[in-house]
């Protein structure tokens, strides 16, 4: 039984969690709205102290660095009201201890004004700064009782935290963790869109940069004929695509139409696509551990979507395809507080930041280009010699994987010297595939090779593939 969206911050509220793990079951649901005052599902979660539904929301991808209001963060909140093992959860999601809500206050100033002992000494322990002044000049050491302050102060210097005072400073703020209204999702009233450049232009139509009601979004043009048919059809399949409760999905905002065209926004990913960041331009380094982390992320956004009822399929898996994220919110923290001799340091440590998340936008719609392949350089044989109705799909995508980790493996462009139209055909018939290229670790060309079995029957899920590459960055 579905449960009524209108509903859901009362049953958070409520710590009701069968309830909360059905509403999150219906991926049309978006688990990052906000009430009236930005507080998000994982802020109410975070403040009631329910464990169970905090680390329900954040498996399922809740931001744990979203801000309300007035600033706070979800842990602010485990903290105001000494809420321990919320607080451990969300640490491991996020290590950054010192960000300030609008009063300049840290966790570890509400944890110390309340007295939470063992709630402000797990926080120094995770990194929380005890002479960090708030907009008033007051530091957690200030607003602790007598006994705390001397814990707080013998805990810092054990640790050999720098006891200086950390003068208030105001954040930069970034849209990625602002929380949105609940009705941020839905069919899109064209005055509220302001279309900007065009970031490109490809056989789907054009793709422009854009704000919607101040957000940055990417608004994509579909290149079809807007048929009262077509709209109809566009109006039915576009919710499939507003997926907002897996971490390594990128959802569909919203849909609209002009006197011409249909239109899909999305979020704004200032790096663009994986393919962008290996073959690009970016400036972002990937080193071995951010390949693995990028792959498992790709995996694990595929396995959710292989087994959705009914699963999303409509999709080629291709490094176009797969969009880069960032935490630029923590990025910022930790970029400010780096000396200069530092600098050289900056892009190391920094990969739990950037995430691959599958581009929902890039689904085709029933009406749209569905017999038509333009990047055959990642499609297996089978999906280019028969109908998609005739084929494993869930096959054919573990082909397409195997080429992106031999991008990330190699740096290149899969057949990048010869036109599309040849490289079907010599994939189709003439045996043509990627060479794994000397030296490659034994563990990345045991899995590419798995991955692109001969035989479709005999490629591996993704979810073996997740346990695989876990391995694999365990001991990277």
């Amino acid at each position: 039984m579905d449960t009524p969206e209108q509903d859901i911050f009362a049953i958070v509220k409520d710590g009701r969690v069968l309830e909360t793990k059905l509403w999150l079951d219906n991926a049309e649901n978006d688990l990052h709205q906000g009430d009236e005052h930005k507080f998000s599902l994982l802020h109410w979660a975070a403040m009631r102290g329910n464990k169970q539904i905090v680390d329900m929301l954040l498996q399922r991808g809740a931001n744990p660095v979203a801000v309300n209001a007035s600033g706070d963060r979800p842990i602010h909140l485990a903290a105001s009201f000494g809420h321990l093992e919320v607080i451990l959860l969300l640490a491991d999601y996020s290590n950054e201890m010192n960000w300030t809500n609008i009063h300049g206050n840290t966790p570890l100033h509400y944890a110390a004004f309340w007295n939470f002992e063992d709630v402000a000494i797990t926080l120094v322990d995770k990194g929380a700064h005890v002479r960090h002044a708030n907009r008033f000049n007051q530091t957690p050491i200030d607003l602790a009782r007598p006994n705390l302050r001397r814990l707080l102060i013998d805990r810092a210097q054990t640790l050999g935290q720098d006891l200086s005072l950390v003068y208030h400073y105001d954040e930069m703020r970034s849209f990625s963790t602002t929380v949105r209204g609940k009705d941020s999702t839905k069919f899109v009233n064209i005055r509220d869109l302001k279309v900007g450049r065009m970031l490109c232009e490809t056989h789907s139509g054009r793709v422009h940069f854009g704000k919607w009601n101040e957000a940055e979004v990417i608004v994509k043009y579909l290149n079809c004929d807007n048929s009262l048919r077509y709209a109809r059809m566009f109006k039915e399949e576009l919710p499939k695509l507003k997926i907002f409760n897996h971490a390594n999905v990128l959802p569909v905002l919203g849909g609209t139409t002009d006197a011409q065209k249909f239109i899909i926004l999305s979020p704004h990913m200032p790096f663009g696509s994986l393919y962008n960041v290996i073959h690009g331009e970016s400036g972002l380094v990937i080193d071995n551990n951010q390949a693995i982390k990028f792959e498992l992320d790709i995996a694990k956004g595929m396995h959710y979507l292989h087994n959705l009822d009914p699963p999303i399929i409509n999709f080629n898996l291709t490094s176009k395809h797969v969009m880069i994220d960032e935490n630029l919110a923590k990025l910022n923290l930790e970029f400010a507080t780096l000396s200069a001799n530092d600098s050289r340091n900056l892009s190391l440590g920094l990969d739990e930041n950037r995430t691959a998340k599958i581009n929902m936008a890039d689904c085709k719609f029933s009406f749209h280009e569905q017999e038509k392949e333009y990047n055959p350089a990642w499609l297996s044989p089978e999906a280019l010699t028969k109908k998609s109705v005739d084929i494993n799909i869930r096959a054919a995508h573990m082909w397409s994987f195997a080429i992106v980790l031999w991008e990330l493996a190699t740096r290149q462009v899969p057949f990048a010297n010869i036109t599309p139209m040849e490289v079907g055909v010599k994939i189709a018939l003439e045996n043509a595939r990627v060479t794994i290229p000397p030296g490659t670790s034994t563990s990345t060309t045991k899995m590419i090779k798995i991955c692109m079995n001969e035989d479709p029957g005999k490629r591996p899920r993704f979810d073996m593939i997740t346990e695989i590459l876990e391995k694999m960055r365990n001991a990277s």
